[in-house]
């Protein structure tokens, strides 16, 4: 990521796994997953649309990058397998979206101040999620995450 505007590409796709992944939790049985998964859609989607009007704005034909998906399917899983899963892939996506923002923050890399504060939001919510969803493992199953896609 060289700079604002990837920034926004990567991170347009990489938001709209994570709606599309939190939708999937109005099946769990557990009403901290249900609440959990509906801020996520809220949220994200409002960034989702924040990011492609300023991408329209400020860099008119920039399209969205192409994404690898980072989480499994969920569609088929239910009860405890559902949760846990959403978690564990949640925690990595979560944490990649953090690393990304830091590095846009750490090097200077935005020219509007409108991102610099958008980006921090970004970084600071989904630090906090990555804390509740550990602590959600933690209570609910045997506690230990593992990374999803090797170390």
């Amino acid at each position: 990521m060289n700079n604002e505007a990837d920034y926004l590409t990567q991170m347009v796709p990489h938001h709209q796994e994570a709606v599309e992944a939190a939708g999937q939790l109005q099946r769990s049985g557990r009403a901290e997953m249900r609440a959990l998964g509906a801020s996520i859609v809220k949220t994200q989607a409002a960034e989702i649309a924040t990011m492609k009007a300023w991408l329209a704005t400020w860099y008119p034909g920039r399209a969205a990058a192409s994404y690898r998906p980072m989480m499994g399917d969920l569609s088929k899983l239910s009860g405890d397998a559902l949760d846990r899963t959403f978690l564990e892939d949640m925690i990595g996506h979560h944490m990649a979206a953090v690393m990304m923002t830091q590095q846009l923050l750490m090097h200077g890399r935005s020219r509007h101040q409108e991102i610099t504060g958008f980006a921090r939001t970004v970084r600071d919510t989904q630090h906090a999620e990555i804390f509740q969803m550990q602590q959600h493992l933690t209570d609910w199953f045997d506690g230990r995450w593992r990374m999803p896609y090797g170390p």
